[in-house]
């Protein structure tokens, strides 16, 4: 078992417990460029190792009650939904193609958490006009279609973060955590709990959906990978509540931009 998986996993692990999310959108470039692995292989790694990193951090979120069942189980069936839809996409897509997507992705997830930084606020605004209809609405009807908005928009973002998991080895928590905070109207603590019940449940079904396409992944590597981020998801639990949210996702957004420009100068190099 690889020290450097054990390393890379605690870097992954670190960030979920810290955030909800950037958990798969590290763990792929550091196995392609950090241990060698196929594109193909890495998105095996990442969705087997995240997911059992993100159900340990669940299962301690769902004993301090921290974690909104009512919004994350319907979030993550449409995520289920959606993963096979994702790796069948994914499985006629060339991998130097694959990693170049992949790449653009960060840099469009790593400049949305940026400018959200210079909002200066962590949960949606209460002028929001979704917020509003669902505070304080007119009427009992128009409070109905304003709680049915939410819903299905939080299910079309829970179905949306299923076809990343199954196409780029994603959990998705960069997604979910805004999702549920926006259309939810959850806390930011509570957001990032319960993206890791969601994180757990997608995973699981994009590996399902990787393995059923006939693709393989290293199983002890996942191990170690694994092993590390659990390590690290001990280590960010203790440092979350002593650092500021806004400084964190400044210096989180400012790395997932380097990797990705990292990864589109090897991949132009390749």
């Amino acid at each position: 078992m690889s020290g450097v998986a054990i390393f890379f996993g605690a870097l992954v692990g670190f960030s979920l417990a810290l955030t909800g999310g950037g958990g798969s959108i590290f763990a792929v470039p550091l196995l392609v460029y950090g241990l060698s692995s196929s594109p193909r292989e890495a998105i095996g790694v990442s969705l087997a190792a995240v997911g059992a990193i993100a159900f340990v951090g669940s299962m301690q979120k769902l004993r301090t009650r921290e974690i909104d069942l009512t919004k994350g189980i319907p979030f993550a069936l449409a995520g289920m939904v959606g993963a096979p839809i994702g790796a069948l996409i994914g499985g006629s897509i060339p991998e130097g193609v694959l990693l170049t997507l992949f790449a653009l992705l960060m840099i469009t997830v790593a400049s949305k958490m940026w400018l959200k930084t210079l909002e200066g606020r962590e949960r949606a605004p209460d002028s929001d006009l979704l917020s509003s209809a669902l505070a304080s609405p007119p009427g009992k009807a128009v409070q109905e279609r304003g709680r049915g908005l939410a819903r299905c928009l939080l299910c079309l973002a829970g179905l949306g973060t299923g076809v990343l998991s199954g196409l780029f080895g994603v959990g998705g928590g960069f997604v979910i955590v805004p999702a549920l905070v926006l259309f939810g109207g959850m806390e930011m603590r509570g957001a990032i709990a319960t993206s890791l019940l969601v994180i757990t449940l997608v995973s699981s079904a994009g590996l399902a959906a990787f393995i059923n396409a006939g693709h393989s992944f290293e199983v002890i590597m996942a191990i170690g990978f694994a092993g590390g981020g659990l390590i690290g998801l001990a280590s960010g639990s203790l440092v979350q509540h002593r650092l500021s949210g806004t400084t964190l996702q400044r210096v989180f957004a400012v790395w997932i931009f380097i990797v990705a420009i990292f990864i589109i100068g090897r991949s132009g190099n390749a």
